[in-house]
C-alpha cells in the first residue's frame, strides 16, 4: 500500500516562504480581477503597480503649451491602479521568472528615477 510523504511525517515542500501571498494570520481575502484577463485572484496574492503618467503624450505637450493661455499650465496626469494574476504579470514582463537561490532574495528592486533636468549642478567659476 503506497502512502504519501507527508502522511508518514516528512516536511512538505514549500516553494516560497510566504506561500506566494501576504495574508498571514487572515484566513481569507477578498478576491480582485485581473485587470488583463478578469481572473479572480486573491487580493493578497495579485500583483500590484500603481501607474503615474501624464494625460498628454510627450510630443503634444509643447504644442499644448504654445497654444494655452495660461503660463505655467499644470497638465493633469492619469493614476492607474492595475492588478494582475501571477500568470499575467509573467506573461507581460511586470515581474520575472527567479532561480531558487534568486527567490530568496526578499530585498526590493532598485526604483527608476528619472533625473529631472531643472537640478543643475553648480558650474564652477575659473577664476
Amino acid at each position: 500500500m503506497a502512502t504519501a510523504t507527508a502522511a508518514v511525517g516528512g516536511p512538505n515542500t514549500q516553494k516560497r516562504r510566504n506561500n506566494g501571498r501576504s495574508k498571514k494570520g487572515r484566513g481569507h481575502t477578498k478576491p480582485v480581477r485581473c485587470s488583463n484577463c478578469a481572473r479572480c485572484v486573491p487580493k493578497d496574492k495579485a500583483i500590484k503597480r500603481f501607474l503615474i503618467r501624464n494625460m498628454v503624450e510627450a510630443a503634444a505637450v509643447r504644442d499644448l503649451s504654445e497654444a494655452s493661455v495660461f503660463d505655467e499650465y499644470a497638465l493633469p496626469k492619469l493614476y492607474i491602479k492595475t492588478q494582475y494574476c501571477v500568470s499575467c504579470a509573467i506573461h507581460s514582463h511586470v515581474v520575472r521568472v527567479r532561480s531558487r537561490e534568486g527567490r530568496r532574495d526578499r530585498t526590493p528592486p532598485q526604483r527608476f528615477r528619472s533625473i529631472k533636468p531643472d537640478a543643475k549642478k553648480p558650474v564652477a567659476s575659473k577664476a
